[in-house]
């Protein structure tokens, strides 16, 4: 933790060092913000750090963690819930997908993914309303996905579903608090986050490259929504559409189609690209 104060307001990030989440940390830090980057790998955090100081002239402070981990995980939230160093923005993006079937999948793998992908959320979340609402001010960003409104999408969609419900609860309490969450809802965006499951967005992709986005595109959309205090950003019209869709096509619908699909295409579900 700087030990100078500072007149910018902090935006802390979880998965800070990829995908978005590094997307999110340059582009808080062009908008004027201080920083607390969180990730588990510190050779990438620091050489994260290092480039944000220098390009943007922002305190970068480092916080290594695995969410998974229950004591990390309390680290991190005893950050964002600092009184004498108070976060003004939270991102909670941290997480991560698994190519295998819930039903029969490793039960230790399903453990982390929810504990990343929501309990971590969760935690955060009521660190951040903790610390913000107090002071009458603060923004909490949660990163969904279309996926979330998917349900076949494996154990992936359920973790996403959650975080969908939460923030919109969350966004519901804090209305006339001064603080307020939002659930960034992105279908296919072009990270590591794919490369590392096995997807393309390439022209052999089976996808068309219509429906991939940029990750500029998601980070400056879901933070304009952000900061106009709207619960659910959902980046571009193509997507606004598909959402549109499936929250009103009866789920046993959306069930059966997905259940049709190829093996391999089910896979390949909405992400957020983390």
């Amino acid at each position: 933790m700087s030990s100078s104060p500072s007149s910018r307001p902090t935006a802390l990030v979880t998965g800070a060092t990829a995908g978005l989440g590094a997307a999110y940390a340059r582009s808080l830090a062009r908008r004027g913000h201080d920083l607390v980057v969180v990730a588990r790998d510190v050779e990438r955090l620091e050489s994260t750090a290092s480039a944000l100081r220098t390009e943007f002239g922002v305190e970068v402070e480092v916080l290594a963690a695995d969410l998974s981990d229950r004591a990390a995980l309390q680290r991190v939230a005893d950050r964002v819930g600092s009184r004498e160093a108070p976060v003004d923005v939270l991102v909670n993006n941290a997480g991560f997908g698994l190519r295998q079937r819930f039903v029969d999948g490793e039960p230790a793998d399903h453990e982390r993914m929810f504990d990343v992908l929501c309990r971590a959320v969760m935690v955060l979340s009521r660190a951040a309303t903790g610390a913000m609402v107090p002071r009458g001010r603060g923004r909490i960003l949660n990163v969904g996905s279309v996926a979330g409104l998917v349900p076949g999408g494996g154990h992936y969609s359920a973790a996403k579903a959650y975080v969908i419900v939460l923030t919109e609860t969350m966004a519901g309490e804090l209305r006339g608090t001064g603080v307020s969450a939002t659930v960034v809802e992105p279908g296919y965006v072009r990270t590591e986050f794919h490369a590392r499951s096995g997807m393309s967005s390439g022209g052999t992709s089976s996808l068309s490259s219509r429906i991939w986005l940029d990750i500029e595109d998601v980070v400056d959309a879901s933070l304009e929504d952000l900061f106009a205090g709207r619960p659910v950003s959902v980046p571009t019209k193509r997507w606004k559409a598909v959402s549109a869709v499936l929250d009103v096509v009866p789920r046993r619908v959306v069930s059966s189609v997905w259940n049709r699909m190829p093996s391999g295409a089910k896979r390949r579900h909405p992400t957020a690209g983390e």
